[in-house]
């Protein structure tokens, strides 16, 4: 598939690594500009591009930027054909992100993205911690490979959402509509909690949409109490215990 990725942070520099891999022609951009993405994003063959380049002659658009920014990149997308698949991976953190007042009153997080976009989303990549996403995946069909839940309304956002998810070493899950996505927000007992699919649909229908605020800033104070100068930060399974202990 010919896919553009913006944004080329912590997830969306594995994305462009695992999916150019796996064969895909893969396009990543920035807000700083193509000069700025470093050579270790592009070494599985991903082209960096300015951002306009990155959604033009493509099948998918996976916007990997904090979820603040999302209206931002509305105008990019508006002259991107309604087929085209655009996925979200972000999460709303009002400590980073600001307080976002619909959010806030219960709105569904990616319905309020797809509400900005003003088109059609699938939700994949959210829910797994960035060391977990780089480190972890593994070949189809291994025992302890990790889940991943997607959402989509379109029937083929959620076709080719599962299909990508699998190529970057996940088992994708597919966990229904936009409208249920808030059972993989931060604080919910599937969100980073790195489990497999067997367990992944107990977690999914665990979760309580009324206590998700409370647990995610738990984790997120925890997890920023633990960062340190490089040699005290927390390993790679660290976020998954973290998540599991307090979302679980």
């Amino acid at each position: 598939m010919r896919i553009g990725v913006i944004g080329a942070g912590y997830i969306g520099k594995t994305l462009a690594l695992k999916l150019s891999a796996a064969g895909h022609d893969v396009k990543v951009a920035n807000s700083r500009g193509p000069e700025t993405i470093g050579a270790d994003v592009l070494v599985s063959g991903a082209c960096a591009v300015p951002a306009a380049d990155a959604v033009k002659d493509i099948d998918v658009v996976i916007l990997s930027i904090p979820f603040s920014k999302i209206p931002a990149v509305a105008p990019l997308l508006s002259a991107v054909p309604d087929e085209t698949v655009v996925i979200d991976t972000s999460n709303y953190y009002p400590a980073r992100d600001g307080k976002i007042d619909a959010v806030e009153a219960g709105q569904v997080e990616s319905l309020w993205v797809a509400e900005q976009l003003g088109r059609p989303i699938a939700k994949a990549w959210n829910a797994i911690g960035a060391a977990s996403f780089a480190e972890k995946g593994k070949p189809a069909g291994a025992p302890d490979r990790i889940a991943l839940p997607i959402a989509a309304d379109r029937d083929e956002d959620r076709r080719v959402t599962l299909k990508l998810v699998e190529d970057t070493g996940l088992d994708a899950f597919d966990a229904g509509s936009l409208a249920d996505s808030w059972r993989q927000q931060p604080g919910a007992p599937a969100y980073c909690t790195d489990l497999t699919r067997d367990a992944m649909g107990a977690a999914l229908a665990a979760a309580e949409k009324a206590r998700l605020p409370k647990r995610r800033d738990l984790a997120a104070a925890a997890m920023a109490e633990r960062m340190g100068d490089g040699t005290t930060n927390p390993d790679t399974d660290y976020l998954p215990r973290l998540n599991r202990a307090i979302c679980m």
